[in-house]
């Protein structure tokens, strides 16, 4: 019986379901709930500019949860500042720091692989721009083309964006060694962390990296509130990007202030009992061997890879030397809405379509693909079970 199931309250209404939608969102434990619950119950209040008593138990309580996500990251808390999610972030980075560096003729270096939340803002920007968007291919594997890599990077790239791990193929993508390479070019990194913060060590000072986010809701913690992390070497130069309260110094009837980074990108109320989830997300992930669940994880991963690739018409799309618990397949002749329909009949929660990643699947000409992504809560059964109801299929198909 998987030891952390019991801790997932959606499991003791759905005890048949076998969740393997992770890359998407993840489930959350009670512990998470509770804290959401008590902060609404007992301590709702807005924060930072009450002098009464419940306003400032909340504001201890919005950046306790900044120090823990400081401290997640082996950084200090004045290099994190909470957004709407990964999403926003990234958009953050583009509009508020690289939108007034770039000029016409630099570049911008993507990889193939990225969810469209780390693409389409830097293809935008680029456009505007009048700069190049260079993207990096991946190998007969799905992993980057790192001889590319290095190629595309030079001293007239503005930024490095990339995932540390693919939405879609599940690669892990060395990002140690990509940030080494734009570094030697004095490229700023941007990493989306989405689908590595849960159970992969980031730390800001071994790691190096210039930008970082990653969301509450794909780490067991609540929906719409998310982190961006600026390195100390561009605090200065972030500007704000929404006006309103709570961001300024002083404004007159002729102008306005800012306060600095990170209350300068927080305009208005922000998401108070999102902050407090996210920091008991972080304090149950604090609680775990993170090193023990990836390999648990490694382990429940191949066995995954060996059932999918023993299932005649069953294809795995690529697959790359290192890759966390995440696959796509696809099924000779069937549809993958059909596939993923099919599988919910029997209590089987996949993904099924592109992703958010449509120039991936162009590129290695597949349509659209069903997406298994596993977690902490899954184990060997539920993978029997996804066997199984993928053979009836094949059997009812054909």
């Amino acid at each position: 019986m998987n030891l952390y199931r019991s801790q997932f309250p959606v499991f003791d209404k759905y005890p048949n379901l076998a969740y393997l939608d992770n890359a998407a969102t993840t489930q959350r434990p009670k512990v998470v709930i509770d804290a959401m619950t008590e902060f609404y119950s007992y301590e709702n209040a807005n924060i930072h500019r009450g002098v009464y008593d419940l306003s400032n138990q909340a504001t201890a309580k919005y950046e306790a949860a900044r120090a823990a996500v400081a401290g997640f990251l082996g950084t200090d808390a004045a290099n994190i500042a909470f957004t709407h999610g990964t999403t926003a972030s990234v958009n953050i980075v583009a509009g508020s720091f690289l939108a007034d560096r770039l000029q016409p003729g630099d570049n911008i270096v993507v990889s193939i692989l990225e969810h469209h939340a780390n693409f389409i803002p830097w293809q935008i920007l680029a456009k505007a721009k009048g700069a190049e968007l260079r993207i990096v291919p991946i190998d007969e594997h799905g992993d980057l083309d790192m001889l590319t890599y290095q190629e595309m990077i030079d001293r007239r790239t503005g930024m490095v964006a990339i995932n540390h791990i693919s939405n879609t193929l599940g690669t892990i993508n060395d990002i140690e060694q990509i940030i080494a390479i734009a570094h030697e070019k004095d490229a700023p990194v941007m990493v989306d962390a989405a689908q590595s913060a849960a159970l992969y060590p980031l730390d800001a000072g071994a790691l190096d990296y210039d930008f970082l986010a990653f969301s509450g809701h794909k780490l067991f913690g609540p929906f719409g509130i998310g982190v961006l992390y600026v390195h100390d070497r561009y605090l200065a130069d972030m500007k704000p990007y929404n006006f309103g309260g709570g961001m300024i110094r002083e404004v007159t009837v002729d102008e306005t202030t800012f306060a600095s980074y990170p209350t300068l990108l927080e305009a208005g109320t922000p998401n108070v009992a999102g902050a407090v989830g996210m920091h008991a997300a972080l304090d149950y992930l604090s609680q775990l061997d993170r090193a023990t669940v990836r390999h648990d994880l490694t382990d429940l991963s191949e066995y995954a890879s060996e059932v999918l690739r023993s299932i005649p018409g069953v294809s795995i799309v690529r697959s790359p030397r290192r890759y966390a618990g995440i696959f796509s397949i696809t099924i000779k002749d069937i549809h993958p809405h059909d596939v993923a329909s099919f599988l919910n009949k029997d209590g089987i929660a996949v993904r099924a379509g592109l992703h958010c990643t449509q120039p991936l699947l162009h590129a290695i000409g597949v349509p659209a693909t069903v997406r298994i992504s596993l977690s902490i809560y899954n184990d060997r059964s539920e993978i029997d079970r996804l066997r199984a109801s993928l053979i009836d299929l094949i059997r009812f198909w054909s």
